[in-house]
């Protein structure tokens, strides 16, 4: 398929909050300089409680037997996808994250399973994935990857935050885009949400009736990362290593530790927005979590945060993975050197050519 100026795709995202794999059926116009996008139909597809306990201790598994995992998870993201797709043949391309198992790119490795050619022949369709290998490689962070979607689809904010498993954040500095996680969000959140009998804490209502812990905030606060330059980025082995430990050390109720959580998110999210007057696009789960907004509004100074509809909240990653692979595809950038840190910008991604 030559470089053309529409792209029919389906963009595949599986987050580390493990809520379930997000479809977004969208279509891409390329207008000499610029991309617009028109999005057709969007569908979450949780997780049964079987792939979840999977998926939370996959990176404790044997290589082997990520493998046999590798294998099983593109079996079910095919299942998914085929599925979701109402018209195949109008479709070009699936543009498919897959799920992170391992993400220790200063170790110089990431691993994402349901990046197999397997997944090409399954759902008969080529298959643009494995995203990040390419930049880790390069010395990249190999994270976060959405801010060239920033760019190029949501350049009107000065501040593009995702609250998902992590928060990342994405901004233009000195005509360079900058981007990075900035902490753990309902990765850790949800764990203190599941010990009170809920999947994940609805609105931020159980934090609300929490009190604030000045003594674990300030050690939480003092985390190394935190201090850190960017490029950085977050991943599963750390929250194990670094933070729950700290946590687990103060005996405090789950009401406590989630409101203290609350305010650690929204003071490091503060910390991070330099800029006077902002207007902030603010994303993922978190979106939804009225008291994590209304303390990141109590932490910052002029700031002016939109939460754009459910179908941008819930779905932009799955979006914009989209456009990474319809980048790659193209043969365009779509990692920038100045987001991952790695050695120059390039085209990341793996592409499995569909043969009949």
């Amino acid at each position: 398929m030559p470089k053309q100026n529409t792209y029919h795709v389906i963009g595949v995202m599986s987050g580390t909050s493990l809520d379930g794999v997000d479809l977004c059926e969208v279509k891409f116009h390329f207008n000499q300089k610029t991309w617009s996008y028109n999005i057709l139909k969007t569908q979450t597809i949780p997780y049964d409680l079987e792939w979840k306990n999977k998926l939370q201790n996959a990176h404790k598994l044997s290589k082997n037997n990520i493998k046999i995992l590798d294998e099983k998870y593109c079996r079910l993201l095919g299942e998914f996808i085929l599925g979701f797709m109402d018209k195949p043949h109008e479709v070009d391309m699936i543009c498919s994250h897959g799920h992170t198992i391992w993400h220790q790119p200063d170790k110089g490795f990431t691993y994402q399973i349901g990046n197999l050619k397997l997944l090409s022949q399954l759902v008969q369709k080529t298959v643009v994935c494995d995203f990040r290998t390419a930049d880790v490689a390069l010395g990249g962070q190999g994270a976060p990857l959405v801010p060239i979607g920033d760019e190029l689809l949501f350049a009107d904010y000065d501040y593009c935050i995702n609250i998902g498993g992590f928060v990342n954040i994405s901004f233009k500095n000195k005509e360079k885009r900058q981007a990075f996680d900035i902490c753990p969000a309902n990765k850790v959140l949800n764990i203190y949400a599941e010990k009170e009998g809920f999947e994940y804490d609805d609105k931020g209502k159980i934090a609300a009736q929490g009190q604030c812990d000045q003594q674990l905030l300030a050690k939480l606060n003092a985390i190394a990362f935190y201090s850190k330059t960017p490029p950085k980025s977050l991943g599963v082995e750390w929250l194990e290593n670094e933070m729950l430990p700290i946590i687990e050390s103060f005996k405090m109720s789950n009401k406590d530790i989630l409101n203290t959580l609350t305010h650690h998110i929204a003071f490091q999210i503060s910390k991070s927005l330099k800029m006077n007057n902002a207007k902030i696009l603010i994303t993922g789960g978190g979106a939804y979590h009225s008291f994590l907004i209304e303390c990141i509004e109590n932490y910052s100074t002029n700031v002016k945060i939109h939460i754009p509809s459910p179908e941008i909240v819930d779905y932009k990653e799955a979006l914009i993975f989209g456009l990474l692979g319809v980048l790659k595809f193209r043969g365009d950038i779509n990692v920038l050197s100045s987001v991952s840190g790695a050695k120059h910008d390039h085209s990341s991604g793996e592409i499995f050519k569909f043969k009949a």
